[in-house]
């Protein structure tokens, strides 16, 4: 039998996380390898556990689940993150797709099809909520051509920082932030940061506060 695909699940209500671990135990081929409750554990656990899948809960304290998909495909981009919200709208859909995930199933499902939801990610398709305009949400998604290097600091410009503060943070130089921050302009033909901050918000780019 080949191996199982491993899973981590994180989810900061420990009912929700008992609940989907009973739903993958009847399942053959998958495994709990562990479970986080919040954005940080996540990023750690999944260093120390590599899961084949992260089940991914888009509303965390702290770090939300946003946040923390990108940090563990930064370190580990072979990762599979499928995530779980109770937004429909398309607006998170998007964010979730543009930080990395390969589905989004919304939690309040009637039917929620776990196992089934986390093979087809493992398969390699991007698996959408039955409840979601496919077509709408896959029509709507920008892909930005941006490096997640370039998305960590578009995140820093939408919240604000300045190329200094921003270089302090990743401890880069002012001017290598600069030289980012003109070539995310230029990929995407803006020329003013307050633009550059409009199409990152409306495409899904950055994290709402």
């Amino acid at each position: 039998m080949p191996d199982k695909i491993s899973v981590l699940l994180v989810d900061d209500h420990a009912l929700v996380r008992r609940g989907f671990r009973r739903m993958l135990e009847d399942e053959p081929d998958i495994m709990v390898a562990g479970e986080a409750s919040d954005g940080e554990e996540a990023v750690k656990l999944a260093r120390e556990l590599a899961p084949r899948v992260v089940i991914m809960d888009c509303a965390l304290p702290g770090m939300n689940g946003l946040q923390a998909t990108r940090r563990i495909l930064e370190e580990s981009p072979e990762i599979l993150v499928l995530m779980l919200s109770m937004h429909p709208e398309e607006t998170w859909v998007h964010q979730a797709l543009a930080a990395g995930a390969r589905g989004y199933i919304l939690k309040n499902a009637m039917e929620l099809e776990l196992g089934a939801a986390i093979r087809r990610v493992v398969a390699g398709e991007k698996v959408l909520d039955s409840q979601l305009d496919r077509d709408q949400v896959l029509k709507g998604e920008r892909n930005s051509g941006l490096t997640q290097r370039e998305l960590q600091i578009l995140q820093m410009i939408v919240d604000g920082k300045s190329n200094k503060e921003i270089a302090a943070v990743l401890e880069l130089s002012a001017n290598t932030i600069a030289v980012h921050r003109a070539n995310m302009m230029d990929a995407l033909g803006i020329h003013k940061t307050a633009e550059l901050v409009v199409y990152a918000i409306r495409n899904g780019l950055v994290n709402l506060p």
